[in-house]
């Protein structure tokens, strides 16, 4: 994938972002999971079937995706050029979510600054996993601002990287590989033999950007903010508790957003209503505000550009 084909992907995501009407791989991707793990649970009785169950999924749906983008490129390719490098584009663009993020958080905190706090709940419910019915506004405000740290990651700097690696079939293999832990890579009862091979996959792909966009964000923090103790504390914060979160890789960039706004994230979480202890990330030096999520978002768009940037330089020298 050239430069310019990257731009072009990252500038259809940020007008477009993620419209309903639009068929989109990642809800294809997801309806496969949700159809498979319904036939496994039919068929399946024992641990082992699950976990080879699991390993199957995790093997083949991104195989399946890597080759249906291959081959739409190559479709596309047959009839023009242009056409094939289109649907790369189009391909390209469906992997990335600043867009989607940015618009999901700023719901949050517009219900939040009109005072409407179930609104603000169901908003947030959106885009995290936890349970938020009972959450105060501080805890929506911490939700929303994890979720923004973590998917940076997921959602942007990785299907960069990804792109920069493959191109769209390289990086639509990366979404099916994020998707298979969102949804069934679990360490409960019902996902702990067949979520294993997923989730262990999710970790190994997530590795390296998810330490690359901790470090961007250290650097977006100090460029939002124009100022070097913020970038510094992101680092000290980075390096001190980035490690203690239970994912080898959320925790890096959610150490570093905690540092950049200067506070303490991590806490108790219900899921399912049952409580799951996380550790605290950052210093307790005041308590969140609504305003942190937008500089939260405003250090992600600036990550974000910093990534497509970064991508594109390697694309045009490599």
């Amino acid at each position: 994938m050239t430069a310019v084909e990257l731009m072009l992907a990252g500038a259809l995501d940020a007008v477009c972002g993620d419209p309903r009407w639009l068929p989109h791989p990642v809800r294809l991707m997801g309806r496969v999971v949700a159809r498979f793990d319904g036939w496994v649970r039919s068929q399946c009785r024992n641990p082992a079937g699950l976990r080879s169950a699991g390993l199957l999924l995790a093997v083949g749906l991104p195989c399946s995706s890597y080759a249906a983008g291959r081959l739409a490129i190559e479709v596309g390719a047959a009839f023009g050029e242009w056409i094939g490098t289109g649907v790369a584009v189009v391909l390209a663009y469906t992997t990335l979510a600043a867009r989607d993020l940015v618009d999901h958080a700023r719901a949050v905190e517009q219900a939040l600054i009109s005072g409407d706090l179930a609104r603000a709940r169901e908003a947030v419910s959106l885009i995290v996993g936890r349970d938020t019915r009972s959450l105060d506004e501080g805890e929506v405000i911490r939700a929303t601002v994890e979720t923004v740290a973590e998917n940076t990651s997921d959602g942007i700097i990785a299907p960069l990287f990804y792109l920069t690696l493959g191109g769209a079939p390289l990086a639509l293999a990366y979404k099916a590989v994020n998707t298979l832990d969102s949804m069934i890579g679990h360490r409960d009862e019902r996902y702990e033999q067949f979520g294993w091979a997923p989730a262990r996959l999710d970790d190994l792909a997530n590795w390296l950007p998810a330490r690359m966009t901790a470090c961007l964000i250290t650097a977006s923090a100090g460029l939002v903010t124009r100022r070097l103790d913020v970038m510094s504390a992101s680092w000290r914060i980075l390096r001190r508790d980035g490690h203690r979160h239970p994912s080898p890789n959320s925790g890096r960039p959610e150490a570093a957003m905690a540092g950049a706004l200067g506070v303490q994230l991590g806490g108790v979480n219900y899921y399912g209503g049952l409580p799951f202890e996380r550790p605290r990330l950052g210093d307790p030096k005041r308590a969140l505000v609504v305003q942190d999520i937008r500089l939260a978002l405003r250090i992600m768009i600036m990550t974000s550009a910093l990534g497509l940037l970064l991508a594109a330089l390697v694309r045009s020298i490599f």
